[in-house]
């Protein structure tokens, strides 16, 4: 027996206590299935909630529902809460009374003899303490769906705190990426006239501007802080609520008064005595009164909670979705700023192509010009030129020579066309992407 592993479960909605005998390994999914049975809530909307507010892990056995060891074991609760409701419908009628309680209830003047009398209060003090239990329990699962809540609101913070500085990245990179392509529009307005010009590119970069603009859209997240703001000072004022902290000071002292009475009646001599439970039955209307009452505000303040627990689990998607158009954006705004200056360091590539191949073409000009006229033509001994005789004519090694610069301006020659043939190649590519 002591091995056996029970488990109770106060449903919220109800506020009746159904228990279960775990069978050994049981599933949670086995449990939820056994619990649609008994309360008609769906396992897609069963909220299995402990003491701590922490919700029922799936992947774990059943057992999970059950303390460790002997003592307090017959008093632990799982709250179960059906997700699809966020108003409940409390209070709900008190526990039913016996019927020897019902007896005195009816009747508050009649005479009973003591013996008779001690059972009947016994039962009726039992009644009372019964009562203030089950607020106590009901209660508690209002502090475990609070709970709950509040592991919720900090997910909820988590996420928002991670999507403003998601939002103000994306607005920085935004601010530098515009400023700069005005900078770089405006330094390849002006050198279009001497220098490089691509329409096409041009445009591409008019179209990243306009992009960039769109992109802009997604960093307004305005109306989502707004929301989680206004919902956060509602979770702070149901949290400072009176509604949130125990109301059972009356029935406590209730109970105590059904106890005291019940320990004078036990003095009283119990011979041929007779009295009447008008005292008692006062205790016990009192007891009910006060119980309606407070469990009218505690599933008021429990609806509350509920529904802002549903805004939350509403917003959460909205905000996964802000943070994805965020990231996206923040994507898109990264490669284009890459793109850009790819096609900055291109043009700057032909630039100095260009640049290049002007030097070489004007060195070139500049010795084919001065080398045959010094190799072909020999001076005289004036200075002038004159007509040579046949014997005069370039020796050997001057021959030589004259064909050393003619094979050094061919050479350059097909330099100067491979540069130009590049050069061409790099505009047509550029004009192309």
């Amino acid at each position: 027996v002591l091995f056996l592993q029970i488990v109770h479960i106060l449903n919220m909605t109800s506020a009746k206590i159904v228990s279960f005998l775990l069978h050994p390994e049981e599933s949670l999914h086995s449990l939820q299935n056994r619990i649609e049975f008994e309360t008609g809530i769906s396992t897609g909307n069963q909220e299995l909630l402990l003491e701590t507010g922490i919700c029922l892990d799936p992947r774990k056995p059943a057992s999970q529902c059950v303390i460790d060891g002997v003592r307090g074991w017959d008093s632990y609760m799982v709250y179960l809460f059906d997700k699809s409701k966020t108003v409940y419908d409390g209070p709900f009628a008190s526990r039913s009374l016996s019927d020897c309680v019902n007896y005195i209830v009816q009747d508050s003047k009649i005479q009973l003899p003591i013996p008779q009398l001690r059972k009947v209060w016994a039962e009726a003090v039992h009644y009372v303490i019964g009562l203030k239990e089950d607020y106590s329990r009901l209660f508690q699962g209002q502090r475990a769906a609070m709970l709950s809540l509040l592991r919720y609101n900090a997910n909820l913070i988590k996420m928002k705190n991670n999507m403003v500085s998601a939002s103000q990245q994306l607005k920085a990179k935004l601010e530098f990426f515009h400023q700069s392509i005005r900078l770089d529009l405006e330094r390849y307005s002006d050198q279009m006239a001497y220098g490089i010009s691509s329409e096409k590119m041009l445009k591409a970069w008019k179209e990243m501007e306009e992009k960039a603009s769109q992109c802009a859209q997604a960093e307004d997240i305005g109306y989502l802080d707004e929301q989680i703001m206004a919902l956060h000072t509602e979770i702070v004022e149901l949290q400072k609520s009176p509604y949130a902290r125990r109301q059972g000071e009356v029935m406590e002292s209730l109970e105590q008064r059904a106890i005291d009475l019940y320990k004078q009646l036990k003095t009283r001599p119990p011979d041929h005595a007779y009295s009447d439970s008008t005292d008692m039955v006062k205790i016990i209307v009192q007891t009910v009164q006060s119980q309606d009452r407070v469990l009218k505000e505690l599933f008021g303040h429990l609806s509350k909670l509920l529904g802002c627990k549903q805004k939350i689990i509403d917003l959460l998607p909205e905000i996964e979705v802000a943070l994805n158009n965020i990231k996206e954006a923040d994507n898109s705004v990264m490669q284009m700023q890459g793109k850009r200056q790819r096609e900055i360091w291109h043009l700057l590539k032909i630039a100095c192509t260009q640049s290049s191949s002007r030097s070489l073409v004007s060195s070139s000009l500049e010795g084919t010009a001065s080398t045959p006229a010094a190799a072909w033509l020999p001076q005289s001994s004036s200075g002038n030129t004159a007509p040579h005789p046949l014997s005069s004519l370039a020796a050997p090694e001057d021959g030589e020579n004259f064909a050393d610069v003619i094979q050094e301006n061919v050479n350059y020659l097909e330099l100067f066309s491979s540069i130009l043939q590049e050069v061409r190649q790099e505009q047509n590519s550029m004009m192309v992407s």
